[in-house]
Formats: structure tokens, sequence, C-alpha cells
């Protein structure tokens, strides 16, 4: 892969087409997300079904990543954000007027199939358009706009819970992905023109090409996005579990987004100037012991204590998961293996979950948790071993390309 050169690029293009939107969507999405769960128990569901309700978010996601690069393959990458942020709103609808479970996890589902298409689209026009210099960096800021609704969102929902109640915290996500829509209809930005949807052969042809890079550092991402969820989805249950209010459990979890938040742009630096791995190490390793010490948040301080703790963890790794798909990804079929890679980490995540649902009917919540907390370990070993040997081979090999064509 050639990268684009970077004379004359600046972040600051990014802003419009992409991180705006992002942030929008973002906030939206966090607002709901940590409230999922109790809107479930409140129509009735037990702890470890609430737990499945939150998890079809990603059962949708993972549902539609590999319909997602036909669909941004077909119309290009803006309008394919434009079609997710307008199935995210309908999903926010229907869990809105939700009078039982079913509905409510249907609405759940198509905000995962939403984002699917939002996150891809986005991921392969920052791939595409962000040169190799900066591509960290910038994909490091993409991160840092989850972690900005990482905290943004819950503070608001936090606000709107106390005056109006957990219901109209659907509302509040629903205007700010319109926001979205509205930033991404005005923006004007370049992108690859839409070509002839790829097949579903020509995606599993790239796989296949492609698994050892899948199998190995597609997993270990898989891994910490499982880590992450399990942060999401965990946390809300563990302030359930020991009788925190919702309004203090949102607020808390704001506080931890603010920390992760800030630390976002260092984690780019970090990614650029000394490789990959000084990232996603610390970052599993973290998010590893961090869960294994969530049965020590007895009250409320010790929840806050652990919630800061693992937004720190997280934090370090910010865009991490992002930058290496774009590592990865062959100029000549990124849509294609930009799919197969947020299936292998979706499917993670879509899976996580049900499992934690079923470990904590098994041998209790916090045992769950830290049964978790060793794949982390697992992750940073297979990041260890291989983001040296197929990561930093493939940049070293595109700088040395870029080199020779602009001595050309």
């Amino acid at each position: 892969m050639v990268p684009k050169q970077s004379q004359g690029f600046s972040l600051a293009s990014i802003v419009l087409p992409v991180l705006v939107p992002s942030i929008l969507f973002s906030i939206g999405e966090a607002a709901l997300l940590p409230l999922i769960p109790a809107n479930a128990y409140a129509l009735g569901a037990d702890l470890p079904t609430a737990g499945i309700i939150a998890g079809l978010v990603m059962l949708g996601t993972i549902s539609a990543d590999l319909p997602a690069a036909r669909l941004v393959d077909h119309v290009g990458e803006r309008v394919a954000m434009i079609i997710g942020t307008f199935v995210g709103m309908l999903g926010m609808v229907m869990a809105f007027f939700a009078p039982n479970l079913y509905l409510l996890g249907f609405g759940v589902l198509l905000l995962g199939g939403a984002a699917a298409v939002f996150y891809l689209a986005r991921h392969a026009w920052m791939a595409e358009h962000v040169p190799l210099a900066f591509r960290a960096r910038a994909l490091s800021l993409l991160g840092g706009t989850f972690r900005a609704g990482g905290f943004i969102g819950p503070l608001l929902s936090s606000w709107v819970i106390f005056a109006s109640g957990v219901k109209p915290v659907f509302l509040l996500a629903g205007v700010f992905i319109a926001a979205s829509t509205a930033v991404l209809v005005v923006a004007k930005t370049d992108e690859a023109p839409a070509k002839k949807s790829a097949s579903l052969r020509g995606i599993l042809a790239v796989a296949k090409k492609e698994r050892r890079a899948l199998s190995t550092i597609g997993v270990g991402s898989a891994i910490l996005g499982a880590l992450r969820t399990t942060r999401n989805i965990g946390l809300p249950l563990w302030a359930i579990a020991i009788a925190m209010p919702n309004e203090q459990t949102a607020l808390y979890i704001g506080f931890a987004g603010i920390l992760d938040f800030a630390l976002f742009y260092t984690s780019g630096q970090i990614m650029d100037r000394f490789g990959r791995r000084w990232a996603a190490i610390p970052t599993s390793i973290g998010l590893g012991l961090t869960h294994m010490l969530v049965f020590l948040a007895v009250d409320a301080n010790g929840f806050l204590w652990v919630a800061l703790a693992m937004a720190l963890a997280n934090g370090l790794g910010s865009g991490i998961v992002l930058t290496l798909g774009a590592d990865l990804a062959p100029s000549h079929a990124r849509n294609e293996f930009l799919a197969s890679y947020r299936l292998v980490v979706d499917t993670g995540l879509a899976a996580t979950p049900w499992v934690l649902s079923s470990l904590t009917t098994a041998i209790g919540l916090g045992a769950a948790m830290a049964s978790f907390g060793v794949l982390g370990f697992v992750g940073a070993g297979l990041f260890a071993k291989y983001i040296p040997e197929l990561i930093e081979h493939r940049r070293v090999s595109a700088v040395e390309a870029a080199v020779e064509a602009a001595a050309k």
C-alpha cells in the first residue's frame, strides 16, 4: 500500500466531514447505552436478561457489517453515514415507544445496524484520505469522539433523568443523531467515487487472503473490544447490583469518560512516534487488571474509583482498533477488508453480553467480569507478537514506497 503524501494535509480538514458528525452520533449513543439495562429492568427483565437486551446493539452491528461494505461501495462514505443516522433515529423512536421488551430489543437492534454502517463508512473515509504519517493521530481524534460522547452523553442523560425520568433519554439520543445527519447533509467532502458493490464472494476472498492478520491482530482487537463492551455493560449492571441510583450511575460514568477523553490525542502521538504496540499492550493489560478488581467496588465510592481506573486504561488505547485496521487494509480492497476486520471485532463484541450474562447466572457478576479480565493478557500477548511482525513491517514498506515515489 502506497500512502498518500502528507504534504499539504491538515488534521483540520477532517473536522467537519467526519469528526463533528461522529461526536454528535457518539453523544446520542452514549447517552442511551448505559441506561438500556435499567430500561429493560423497568419493563420486567432480570439482570441477565437486561444484559442481553443491551447486547442487542452489538448483535445488530454484526448482522450489518458485511452488507455495510456493499452499501459504502455503492453510495459512497458520506451517503452511507447519512443512511446510518436515519436508521439510528428510527431505532430510537421504536425504543422510546416500546411497551415491552420485544419492541425495545428491536429498536436497540436497529440502532446497532445503523452504527455498523456509520462506523464502517467513516473508517473507510479516514483510511482513504489521511496520509500514513498522520494516521494514528487522526484516528485517535476519531477515537476521541467516542470518548467525548462517553462523558457528555451520560452527563446529559443524568440531567434528563433527574428532570423527567429515564424514557426521555431516548428522545435526547435521537436529537443528537438527527444533528449528526444535518451536519453530514450540509458538509462538503472529498470522497472516493461510488463503485460497483463488492459481492459477498469478493469480501470472503479478501478475508481468506488476509486470514493471518485477521486471526491474530484481528482477534486481539476483538478481545480489546470485548473488554470495552464488558466495561460499558458490566459497570451499569454492577451499579444495579449495589443499588446505586440511575442518575448517580450516569454521572459517575460521565466522570470516568472525562478522564478517558483527556488521553485520546496522547495515544495517537505515542502510536505515530513509537509504534502501535505501545498503545495496544498497556491498554489490554490495564483493562484486564481493572476487570479483575470490579468486585472490590461495594459502594458508590468504590464504583467511581473502578470506573476511573478503567477509563485510564482505556484512554491509553484511543483509536488503536481503528488504526490497526487501517494499517492492515490493502488499498485495492479497503472496504472489503475493513468489513471483514470489523466483523471479527464485532463478533467478539456481540458475543460478549451473552457470555457475560451466562457467566453472571452461573458464578455472579463480579466473577464474570474477572473472567473477562484474563482475556486482556491474551490480547496483550497477540499484540506483542504480531504487531511488530505484521503492522510495523507494512508501515516500513509503505514509507519506503512513498519515499521512492517522491524521489521519482
